[in-house]
């Protein structure tokens, strides 16, 4: 066979190998959506559920050490690839100051993705959290899920 000849085989055969079908994607992982250094907490990864109980992803609440940071994403685990809307939502209550009332920063991340939404980080060192996800369905079903009472205080 001729030297061309089989070039042109190999190259084809490794494209068959090498290529990932288009539908193909990789769903990534809370702490490489929100960087080095964060790690998830404890209670940190919540079910975003329907009310009737479907589960369409997860929503997960990490914390880096080094900067004092949270971050919040919320991942798909159904409807994966197709652009849909979904949020990501952390709520921030720092230590009041003396005889000084503080309100709640509230961080999100909004809009059509096709795997995740976030990541929405917020500096909370010594500071309770809030987090909320929701990921609406192909058909128009809405789904949330997170904790609604302060934690991670500290």
């Amino acid at each position: 066979m001729p030297a061309k000849a089989i070039l042109l085989t190999a190259a084809i055969g490794l494209s068959g190998v090498l290529a990932a079908p288009a539908n193909a994607t990789a769903v990534r992982s809370p702490q490489s959506i929100c960087g080095s250094g964060f790690g998830l907490v404890s209670d940190g990864a919540k079910p975003v559920k329907t009310q009737g109980g479907q589960r369409y992803g997860t929503v997960y609440l990490l914390y880096n050490r080094g900067t004092g940071e949270n971050c919040v994403v919320t991942i798909k685990s159904s409807f994966v690839g197709s652009k849909t809307q979904m949020s990501a939502r952390l709520t921030v209550m720092p230590k009041p100051r003396k005889d000084e009332k503080q309100d709640a920063t509230v961080r999100m991340d909004a809009g059509k993705f096709s795997q995740y939404a976030g990541p929405v980080k917020y500096w909370a060192k010594g500071s309770c959290v809030k987090f909320w996800g929701t990921i609406q369905a192909t058909t128009g079903s809405i789904a949330g899920g997170g904790r609604t009472s302060w934690g991670n205080c500290g």
